[in-house]
Parts: C-alpha cells; structure tokens; sequence
C-alpha cells in the first residue's frame, strides 16, 4: 500500500489496522517532504522565527529558544506531553492513528524529514505498537498526549507492545533491528499536533458501525417473517416520494431479502392488519437515516485522513509561495488541529447508533410478546417449565439504555486549557471513545434480535422465508443452534456479535 497523504481511504485504515499490510511511502511524497524540511532548515539558518522550532509552545510560544536548546526542545516536548493515563487502546487502534499521522507527514506541510514517516511505517511493518494511553486528549491542540506517547517510541522511550509481549521500548526497537530516532527542529510538534487519534479511533469504529447498518436490514427482515409482517411499505414508489439516498437504499435491500418468501405468501389474503407497527414499517425510514448520518461522516473522516492538521503548517512555492523562491516556504500558524468537525460527525454516529439500537430492540420486544406476535411467549415450546428467550431482550434493553447515555454529545463541551490559550476544544477522544462503545453495544443488539428473528421463524416452518433471509439463516444456523429447550445462551449472542462485527450476514447476496 503507498500512502501519499491524499488518497488515503477508510478501507484502507482498516486492512492495516486490523490486517498486516506493509505501507510504503510514495517517492513523490518523500521528495516533497525532504525539499520543503531543507526549506525550513535554511529559514531557522536565517534567523527567522518559527512557532514551535525556536519557540515555546502555547502560552509560551513568545518565549525565544536559542540554537543549542532546539532539538532538545523537541525531546522535552515528547516527553512532557507524554501524559495519558488509563486503559491502553488496542493495538490496531494504535496503528491506525500510525498510518493517519504517516499520511499527513507526506502532504508536506509539516517541515518533517521523510525519515519521520518512515519510522512510523517501519513501526507497523514489524508490529512494534507504542503503548497510548486512552484518556489525555482534548481534541483541540491536537490529540497531543496520545500522540507524544507513539512518539515516545519512535525515540527508543517509553513502552510498547510486539505480539503480545510489553516491554521497554527501545528494547523491542532494538529486537527488530531499529535505532531510537533522533528528532530535529519541528518535528515532534508534527508527530504531536493533530487529530490522528480521533480521528483513527472514529474511522475504525465507523467501519464497524457500516457493517451493522446493513446487518440491520438483515435482522429486521428477519425479524418481519417471524411475526408475519408486510413488505408492501417497503414498495419503491414510497420512496420515490421521498428519495433521501439513504431511505431508498434499506427499501431496496428490505425488498431484495423479503423476495421469494413462501411465509408472505401465506397471509397474503385475509390478513386483517391494516398496518405493521412502525418498528418494522419504517424500517427504511429510521435505518435510512442512520445511513444518512454515515455518509455524512464517512466523509468528513476521510478528509481529515488526508488533511495536514498540525501547527505551524508550511506552504512550497507553487502550494501558494513565491514561484520565483522556489527554495522558500511561507510558515503560517492556524488551528487545523481543532477536531471540531469530526467530534461533530462522531457524535452523530453515536446518535444514530442508539437510534438503530432501540428500533430493534423494539422488534425484538414484538417477536418475544405473545400479545404482538401471536406466537408462544418468548418463543418456548415449553413454557413454565422453560424461559426461552425473556432474558435476551433484558440483555438487548440494557445495551440500549447505556448507549442512550452515550449518545450525549462530547462535542458540545469545552474546557478551556492550556492557561486559557486553548480556550475552547473539542473532546474529540471522548467522542471517539463513546462511539466505539455504543458500536459494540449495538453489535450486541442486533446480534440478539438475530438470535429471536431466526427462532421465530422456525415458528414458521415449513414455509420458508425470502431467499436471502434463508441464506443469512442458515449462516447464524452454523453457528447457533435452534432452541429445544432453556441453555446458556451467552455464548449463541457471543457468537451472532462475531457474525455481526465480520459483517457476515451484511452482504448476503445483494
């Protein structure tokens, strides 16, 4: 994979993250990079001032550091700011805001050898993870304690982990035939200043949350032939009346996966229902939406994958400097590194996650009801003696009511930090964290209206269902068996959550 920090995708992030593909940076990313760092190596040799080179930093940015004290400058920074505390993120969260800083260093604009960025695609090709800390980020000065404590590493200090194994750091480097790299003026304020933690953590979470969005029509379609409902508002003229992209999309699907089904067929005529209950009526309504809610933040993530969004940032002639200094380059401070916009979008995510979360817990209520679904109650064949399903959807509404807390926005929250110079942030991690958790308990959802779907429609044989419903069931039938009698069923929604989080029954032939 060759990363030239604009063409960096979401896929991308996670197939290295999750996945051992070797990065390599592109040539014409590298000589950018080397020309602009020679640029600003003759600048400081001039005598001019440069934020964060031959300046302190926030509050202290007028305070002037001479020559001699420069790098060591960049050496304290690292370690001051190496001030995380908390449960260490997973490694392949770690190396997804490795791959994203990677990806800004080659736009250029950060005064960073190509060496930097190397380092950085070294550590994930030998699978050396930094230890990052989860809680010290504020998301507006950059995610910068998570980001100094992976820039720990890349100077041979702090800790790491390498298949499996936590130890010192310059140790492991040492273990896979790396030196500590030495960092030279500006570069540990580039490894610092941004929003990679946040925006890695969110773009992983995101991919996750895009499986369930089309897991969810799966289950909810599974869950309409178990308690004999229609697909008749799923017809694509509704949604022509009414073309939100993401509304027409569920319909499509809903409709594709209802096709073929013998059980609608069978209550065609003489089905005295008017109308389904919304739960399973808007369907393409509510998940819609959520899907509205991805598409908008598929992009801002992207974006800010392929965005510089450190401080200072500095422009090349022909990117906005004097074509005729093309060995100049124009340093200007600003506040990319403000994770606003993606806070924002998080949160959004984190709002239609609970919202798809509540829908089918809902349905899950109306398949296990006798009152609503005509079957027997929470889908036993011995009732009394046996439970059945009633303790799932206790499980399904306690994910939920977390996830309704978790859905209150970071984003709208601000403390003022940094002696009032960084007076109003983001908490960009907070809502990354919170995301990541509510994508988890919304596996656990779906996974157990799965688990009630697919037993209901036994209720249902020998008809059978739609034939992609029937391929998505007989996947969870591999791997949960039907219910003869109470067990443990922990480890059934275990294994529908994997099913889930894969994205098995995501695609199931459409």
């Amino acid at each position: 994979m060759i990363i030239d920090g604009r063409s960096l995708t979401l896929d991308m992030v996670e197939v290295v993250a999750r996945g051992g593909a070797r990065v390599e940076l592109a040539p014409d990313a590298a000589a950018l990079m080397g020309a602009v760092r020679d640029a600003l190596d003759a600048l400081v040799a001039e005598g001019g001032t440069v934020y964060g080179v031959n300046t302190g930093f926030g509050r202290l940015a007028e305070v002037r550091v001479e020559r001699h004290q420069q790098r060591a400058l960049q050496l304290n920074l690292v370690r001051s700011h190496s001030v995380g505390t908390g449960r260490p993120l997973p490694s392949e969260e770690v190396r997804a805001i490795m791959l994203l800083r990677a990806n800004t260093l080659a736009r250029g604009q950060s005064g960073c050898r190509p060496e930097v960025a190397r380092r950085l695609l070294n550590l994930l090709e030998f699978g050396v993870h930094p230890v990052v800390p989860s809680v010290g980020s504020v998301g507006a000065s950059g995610d910068l304690a998570p980001l100094a404590h992976i820039a720990l590493v890349v100077i041979g200090e702090g800790r790491a982990e390498v298949d499996g194994r936590v130890g010192d750091a310059a140790a492991l480097l040492a273990e896979r035939g790396m030196a500590p790299l030495e960092l030279r003026e500006k570069e540990a304020l580039a490894l610092l200043n941004g929003t990679q933690a946040t925006t890695g953590i969110g773009s992983l979470a995101f991919c996750r949350l895009r499986r369930c969005l089309d897991t969810a029509d799966v289950a909810g379609a599974v869950s309409l032939e178990g308690l004999l409902g229609t697909p008749a508002p799923f017809r694509p003229e509704i949604h022509a009346a009414r073309p939100h992209p993401g509304q027409v999309e569920s319909a499509r699907r809903l409709r594709r996966l209802l096709s073929g089904s013998e059980i609608r067929e069978s209550h065609r005529e003489g089905d005295g229902r008017v109308q389904d209950a919304y739960s399973l009526r808007c369907m393409p309504q509510v998940h819609g939406a959520a899907r509205e809610a991805a598409s908008y933040a598929e992009r801002i993530l992207t974006t800010e994958a392929n965005s510089t969004t450190d401080n200072p940032l500095l422009f090349a002639a022909g990117a906005g400097g004097d074509e005729d200094e093309p060995s100049r380059v124009r340093v200007l401070s600003g506040g990319n590194f403000h994770a606003q916009v993606v806070a924002q979008a998080l949160d959004l995510l984190a709002i239609a996650a609970a919202d798809l979360a509540a829908i089918s817990e809902r349905r899950v209520d109306r398949l296990l009801n006798p009152d609503l679904s005509g079957l027997p109650a929470f889908l036993t064949r011995d009732g009394g003696v046996c439970s059945g399903l009633m303790m799932a959807q206790i499980t399904a509404a306690d994910a939920l009511s977390e996830m309704r807390v978790l859905a209150s926005p970071a984003s709208i929250d601000s403390v003022s930090t940094s002696a009032a110079q960084e007076d109003h942030v983001s908490m960009g991690m907070a809502a990354a964290r919170k995301l990541r958790r509510s994508v988890e308990l919304l596996e656990t959802v779906l996974a157990i209206e799965l688990l009630c779907g697919a037993e209901a429609v036994e209720f249902r044989r020998p008809l059978r269902s739609g034939d992609l419903v029937e391929e998505a069931l007989q996947a969870i039938r591999e791997d949960v068996a039907r219910l003869e009698g109470d067990r443990v069923l922990s480890p059934d929604i275990t294994a529908l959550e994997g099913l889930v989080r894969a994205g098995a029954l995501a695609h199931t032939g459409i």
